[in-house]
């Protein structure tokens, strides 16, 4: 489940015309990296890889809808931010992943 969805995310990004080429590469490559950091923890910590997955995924949505719902990309990036809290001190490649998605969505304008 996590694997196709991290794809699908992957498929938006690469459809989503108003991102700039060097910020949509940015953001694949950190989903790639992302894809390698939880594919150890999906049997151990199924449903916070889920949570996480799903919280990269409404912040992408959001990413490619800004303009339309500008609150509901901030909430999404700040859940982003949020599912990951828990793994800080396990998991701090994990955590540092996602503060970079967090980051470039921001830089965005997010």
């Amino acid at each position: 489940m996590i694997p196709e969805r991290i794809a699908q995310i992957e498929t938006t990004l690469r459809n989503a015309p108003n991102i700039p080429d060097a910020t949509r590469q940015e953001l694949l490559d950190l989903f790639s990296s992302l894809k390698t950091e939880v594919a150890p923890l999906m049997k151990s910590h199924e449903e916070s890889v889920d949570q996480i997955a799903g919280s990269a995924d409404a912040a992408v949505q959001a990413a490619v809808r800004r303009e339309e719902q500008p609150e509901e990309a901030a909430q999404a990036v700040e859940g982003l931010a949020a599912s990951v809290r828990d793994f800080e001190a396990s998991h701090p490649k994990l955590v540092q992943i996602v503060d970079r998605l967090a980051v470039t969505l921001s830089n965005m304008g997010i």
